[in-house]
């Protein structure tokens, strides 16, 4: 698919649900959270038919995420079915690693190609912080057993908040000795990250070279996402960065998302899409759904306005609500 600027779009993330066991702080709030009606979250069956329209217009990259995708029962079903469709190449998974070191060898049996695994600090204190759950140990162990799993594409994704400056550098050492592409992903103004202080990327890499000396150019390849990465010496993996306000990159954007309500949205700062779900229990047939997604591609917005100020159509939710 293609939208009007030209952009070819083959990259879907699907949002398998709004539930998390953490509450982090840009994403959740720390109670008071109202989920959605299981009614109103897609089935397993729903996706699949909707990922299977996707890939007959070109989507051959699919993400899952949340929510936590994998508090949602049977992932490692829903895995093989998209795998299993003509045209998917990859299918990848977002998650906190809390949950990931049991259920990682099941995901694998059933096709899974990837694993970004959200982590902001390696120290307790601040992860419970941050996260407003004492689980550390838990995602550390997710970690350790995707990074021991042959064949996994491991990457670790940090968001930099200003309070966890401290922990940027041992973060990115994580990269030194592991095939680990360690990832700082600007937070971007969306619902609770709106009003929390952020590190913009220059100020990220000026930390890093103040410990591991000058960053050094290394292959862009490996993934379908807008990082950008670099290297130091003695390192094994990379660093990346996804700098989408002080770097933006809409210019290149492949993706849309899938909302766990079934709305496929096509940028993450506004609200613009249209609803699938809707569309499949109106009994629509494939071609239907088909010229839905087409058309709502096509209209896909040239590019976000973050540093601008906001419109009558930017997005209201939190990223929780929308699939990060």
């Amino acid at each position: 698919m293609n939208d009007q600027y030209g952009r070819r779009i083959h990259y879907l993330r699907v949002s398998v649900t709004d539930r998390c066991g953490l509450r982090c702080r840009y994403c959740m709030p720390e109670e008071g959270v109202e989920w959605v009606e299981h009614s109103r979250i897609l089935s397993y069956e729903q996706i699949v038919r909707l990922v299977r329209a996707a890939a007959g217009l070109g989507i051959d990259t699919v993400r899952l995420t949340g929510g936590e995708p994998l508090v949602r029962k049977g992932l490692d079903k829903l895995v093989w079915a998209v795998k299993a469709i003509d045209g998917i190449r990859a299918v990848t998974l977002t998650t906190n690693g809390v949950l990931l070191a049991q259920q990682l060898p099941a995901l694998c049996a059933a096709g899974l190609d990837g694993v970004n695994l959200s982590l902001d600090t390696l120290d307790r204190g601040q992860y419970a912080a941050i996260t407003r759950r004492d689980l550390l140990p838990r995602a550390l162990e997710g970690l350790e057993a995707a990074l021991n799993t042959p064949g996994l594409k491991v990457k670790l994704n940090c968001v930099p908040m200003g309070d966890n400056d401290d922990q940027l550098v041992p973060l990115a050492a994580l990269a030194r000795d592991r095939a680990l592409d360690v990832r700082f992903i600007e937070l971007m103004p969306i619902g609770l990250g709106s009003s929390l202080p952020r590190r913009t990327q220059a100020e990220v890499l000026e930390k890093l070279e103040g410990a591991f000396g000058p960053a050094l150019p290394c292959a862009q390849g490996g993934g379908s996402g807008p990082g950008r990465y670099v290297t130091f010496a003695g390192f094994t993996g990379r660093v990346g960065f996804i700098s989408a306000v002080s770097h933006q990159f809409c210019e290149s954007c492949n993706r849309v998302r899938l909302t766990a309500t079934g709305f496929l949205k096509t940028c993450l700062q506004y609200e613009t899409g249209v609803n699938l779900k809707a569309l499949l229990e109106s009994g629509a047939d494939g071609a239907a759904i088909r010229a839905a997604m087409e058309g709502a591609v096509f209209a896909k917005p040239a590019c976000h306005h973050f540093s601008a100020a906001g419109t009558a159509e930017d997005e209201r939710r939190s990223m929780y609500q929308i699939g990060g």
